[in-house]
This record gives structure tokens, C-alpha cells and sequence, in this order.
């Protein structure tokens, strides 16, 4: 029998993520002001009922392989308790295959359901909460925002994934720019070569210490900070619309990136007033169709922001 009480409820909130943020291949992430919210509540064990609407809604699973589900089994099996059965009800915003985390960011909030449905027995803290996301996302650049917020800059540690949050500058104004057709991470990965030339990855390792301090203290170094050479150009063959967008922003001054294995367009505009140029821009520069997402960076990350208790 399960230790979590039936009818116990959470309801999680989790922001959107963009990563690598131009050079900071696999280690910079930034969390975005858009959100998936999720109310998990506690059935009899054995029982599943899961709702989606909004982003994805009619392509994801309705049962145990969702992956909201296979997040909160993960966080139960790892701490050794029984997993109750479960009223899912997701609310899907973050677009599905753009490149702004929606999986890590399901990872996330079944991690955050499971810390709500157990506590009182077991505390899942902010490090056991960062490995078990990167134990099934692969890697921590984006689930580290979304459960922290902000800018982090995620590394592994022998085996142990850490991270460090910080503030962005006031000045720094997100805009995402948001195609109808989708990429596939795996795929975009696979166009990267295993080695790269040692003068690009000098130069990444030279445009991401200058973009830490670009994106907490110096916004007008935005430009120079963004530059990469070890995998958008790899991955530009697999999205021409989008190469040909950021090289169109890039040419009049404009930050901006493919966001994590794209194919949406991050722009981190050096204050808010700049970002209707940039949709502009985006108008002249190709035949694609964008929705243009002016975005404030979440500084809270994923939250649990409603707890009620069941019965016994």
C-alpha cells in the first residue's frame, strides 16, 4: 500500500527553458516566463487518469509511458517507496520540439509532483532533485533552470551534476521567435562532429566567460558574447529558416541564437524597447511564419504552489 495518503494533491509549475544561449554548449541555460502547470493527485495504487490540453496534447501518451508519469515513478523507485496511483492534469504552454525544454521540463514537474506527494515522509532537496532530472534528460543545462530559475551554469562533478544560479541583468529583454515545424534533439545532436578544431573551442570557451558577464552586467556585450562555432553551424543544414533568421538579426545588431536544438530563435535584446525591431526584422528575413514571444526570465523556477492534504 502506498504511504502517500488518497486524494493528497500538488499543483506544479514549471517555466520554460532555453540552452547553450549561443557558445555555452550543455552548460548555460536561461528560464523563461512560460509555463506548463500540472495537478497531480494521489489515486489507490494501480489506478491512472491522465488529461492533457494545450502544446502536444494530442501527440502525448495516456498512460504509464508519459512522461510526467515516468518522472514521479523515477523519484519514487529512488527513495524506495511505493508510487500511488495518479490524477494527472497537464496544461501544456512550452511548445513540444522548439527547442525551449519541454521535455525537461516534464522531467521537472513530475520530480516536483513527487517531492510534494512525499513529503511528510521523504525530502527530496535541490540536489537529489538536479540528479535525478539529469539521470533521465541526459544532461543538466536545461533542466537545471527550470528547476531553479535564472541563468545556471550546469556542470557534472565527478558523476554528480551541480549548478550555480544567477540574476540576469534588468536590461536583458528575451524574445523567442517560434516556428510551426518542429526539431528533433537527437537528430540535431547527431549533426555535430565528436572533435572540433582547437581554435573554436578556445573561442567558445573566450564568448562564454565574456557572456556571463554580458548577460549580469554588461547587456551591450550581447552581440560579441553570443558568438559560436561548436554546433550551430553544424546544425544550420537541419534548419535553413532558422540559420537564415538568426544570421538576419545577428547582421543588424541583434543577440541572437538558435534556442537549444532550435528550431526557435532566441534574442536577448539589450532592453525591452529593441525587441519590435527585431520582429521586424523577422518579417523581412524569411517566408516562415513566427510567433514572436516577448519573455521576462523567470528568477523562481519550478515551483509547488499548491498543497492539499487527503484522506488516510
Amino acid at each position: 500500500m502506498s504511504a502517500v495518503p488518497v486524494g493528497r494533491e500538488v499543483v506544479v509549475r514549471v517555466p520554460a527553458t532555453s540552452a547553450n544561449l549561443g557558445p555555452g554548449f550543455d552548460t548555460l541555460g536561461l528560464a523563461l516566463s512560460v509555463y506548463d502547470e500540472l495537478t497531480v493527485t494521489a489515486l489507490d495504487p494501480g489506478h491512472l487518469e491522465i488529461d492533457v490540453e494545450g502544446q502536444g496534447s494530442d501527440g502525448v501518451p495516456r498512460d504509464a509511458s508519459h512522461l510526467v508519469v515516468q518522472a514521479v515513478r523515477y523519484a519514487f523507485d529512488a527513495v524506495g517507496r511505493e508510487m500511488p496511483g495518479l490524477r494527472l492534469r497537464a496544461v501544456n504552454v512550452i511548445p513540444h520540439g522548439r527547442g525551449l525544454g519541454s521535455s525537461g521540463a516534464a522531467v521537472v514537474s513530475g520530480l516536483l509532483a513527487a517531492k510534494g506527494l512525499l513529503a511528510g515522509d521523504v525530502d527530496l532537496d535541490d540536489d537529489t532533485l538536479l540528479r535525478l532530472a539529469t539521470e533521465m534528460e541526459g544532461h543538466p543545462d536545461n533542466v537545471a533552470p527550470a528547476l531553479f530559475g535564472g541563468l545556471t551554469i550546469a556542470w557534472v562533478d565527478h558523476g554528480r551534476p551541480q549548478h550555480k544560479k544567477l540574476l540576469v541583468h534588468r536590461g536583458v529583454a528575451p524574445l523567442v521567435f517560434v516556428p510551426e515545424f518542429t526539431m528533433s534533439t537527437s537528430v540535431a545532436r547527431s549533426l555535430q562532429p565528436l572533435q572540433v578544431p582547437r581554435e573554436d573551442a578556445v573561442f567558445n570557451v573566450s564568448r562564454s566567460a565574456l557572456l556571463i558577464a554580458a548577460l549580469t552586467q554588461s547587456p551591450e556585450l550581447l552581440l560579441a558574447a553570443t558568438e559560436d562555432k561548436l554546433h550551430q553551424n553544424y546544425r544550420a543544414q537541419a534548419m535553413p529558416d532558422t540559420d537564415r533568421l538568426v544570421r538576419a538579426l545577428r547582421a543588424v545588431g541583434f543577440a541572437a541564437v538558435v534556442s537549444g536544438a532550435g528550431p526557435s530563435v532566441l534574442v536577448l535584446a539589450d532592453g525591452p524597447g529593441r525587441r519590435l525591431e527585431a520582429v521586424a526584422v523577422a518579417e523581412r528575413a524569411t517566408d516562415t511564419p513566427w510567433e514572436a514571444l516577448m519573455l521576462a526570465v523567470d528568477v523562481k523556477g519550478g515551483t509547488v504552489r499548491e498543497y492539499a492534504e487527503g484522506s488516510t
